[in-house]
């Protein structure tokens, strides 16, 4: 972290003039919220990445509109339980709706609404339900700490921990800056996006064009760099939203503050990318590759997301198996040539660091050390090429019995 940002308490109401909110619509769970909501008193600028399927959910399609005009936000509404993908028409309807009645609720208009949604595919979703959602979640809204980790927990559908984060930063002009974010993941990751929904919130002042430019920037190092089945979404969706209520000077090129800014945002994104990985379906362990000494920096991404998004390798880490031929195996069909024989991998973890393979070749390495060294909640497959000065970090985890049970019981 850099010395100009810290993290802080909030997570999506930590910057000025945002408010959250959850409830309990009965969209298809029961007993639980399945509605969040993040506003701002005052309008905000966007930017946004979508998912690279091209089934794209409803609620993408109109958020896409809507982000890459110059139309100004307040609200995000946000449902778990049912995607509203596959849906059509009826669908899209839903969204228009939905929009509709919550910027009823303070007399705005229905683009200044964006809605996101995740759970089963082709179900469609109750209008009553949703609808009258939307006008308690307005009634609920609230500042604060705990009204933002409600929402965050009440987009989860598979996750098993809510995700969270915010930061405050400090600009050259001695101006206050936050950043919040929530996110929600756990099944059906893959790089270019994944089965993800992700809001930021913050009250700097920016250039639009400068925010985009920075969220593509990132997600390309973050989010797109997990993976947990191999499984692309339909409703992959990251947005962040941008009310300049810290009255910082416009940040609008890319000078001292926009690095900053930059900055914080990155660590913010990277930090809940890995929470995502950590927490994939039936997940009991965080992996993670890190290749070193590739041509390229396209190389080195292409070689960390092939080995990570290994089943036999993420079998392997489950296993706690040191079958190190897995990992070659998975550099070579990642689509980078090299070669073999200038390769070396290590084992890294909070047990220690061990060498396993040496210019392509096994080491003598002991087995009982590997197998501890594995048995650990967060493992890193260490890759140098040697073949330049590029470098890149992917993760994942492992792939357990429990995956198989989740994703054969997801409808019922």
């Amino acid at each position: 972290m850099k010395e100009y940002f810290r993290e802080i308490e909030g997570g999506v109401c930590a910057p000025k003039g945002f408010s959250a909110a959850s409830h309990a619509a009965g969209i298809k769970y029961q007993g639980r919220d399945d509605m969040a909501l993040i506003f701002s008193d005052t309008p905000c600028i966007t930017a946004g990445t979508f998912t690279s399927n091209n089934v794209k959910a409803a609620p993408v399609i109109w958020d896409l509109r809507i982000v890459h005009s110059e139309k100004k936000v307040r609200a995000v509404v946000a449902n778990s339980g049912i995607a509203n993908a596959a849906t059509g028409k009826p669908g899209m309807e839903i969204c228009e709706k939905t929009a509709a009645a919550l910027s009823e609720c303070y007399g705005g208009d229905k683009d200044e609404v964006l809605v996101a949604s995740t759970g089963v595919i082709g179900m469609q979703i109750d209008t009553d339900r949703i609808t009258a959602g939307c006008r308690a979640l307005y009634e609920k809204r609230a500042a604060g700490t705990e009204a933002a980790t409600a929402a965050a927990r009440a987009i989860m559908t598979t996750d098993t921990k809510k995700k969270e984060i915010s930061v405050e930063l400090s600009l050259s002009d001695g101006k206050t800056v936050r950043i919040g974010a929530m996110t929600k993941g756990s099944g059906m990751i893959h790089p270019n996006m994944c089965t993800m929904l992700g809001f930021v919130t913050t009250d700097a002042a920016i250039d639009k064009a400068l925010l985009q430019k920075a969220l593509t920037a990132i997600v390309d190092e973050s989010f797109n760099m997990i993976s947990v089945d191999g499984d692309t979404s339909t409703n992959d969706t990251y947005v962040v939203l941008s009310n300049g209520e810290a009255g910082n000077r416009l940040i609008d090129t890319e000078d001292e503050d926009y690095e900053r800014f930059f900055e914080a945002l990155r660590y913010v994104s990277l930090s809940l990318a890995r929470r995502m990985a950590a927490d994939g379906e039936g997940a009991s362990c965080l992996f993670e590759c890190k290749v070193s000494g590739a041509r390229s920096l396209g190389d080195a991404r292409m070689l960390a997301k092939s080995v990570i998004g290994s089943s036999l390798c993420k079998a392997a880490i489950f296993g706690n198996d040191s079958n190190f031929g897995r990992f070659l195996c998975a550099l070579g069909y990642s689509g980078v040539s090299f070669d073999p024989e200038q390769v070396d991998i290590w084992y890294e973890s909070a047990a220690g660091k061990l060498k396993i393979v040496e210019g392509g070749l096994g080491t003598d390495y002991d087995e009982a050390e590997a197998t501890k060294l594995l048995d650990q909640p967060e493992v890193t497959v260490l890759v140098d090429m040697h073949m330049g000065n590029e470098s890149a970090t992917a993760w994942g985890c492992d792939l357990s019995y429990d995956y198989v049970k989740i994703n054969a019981d997801y409808r019922s």
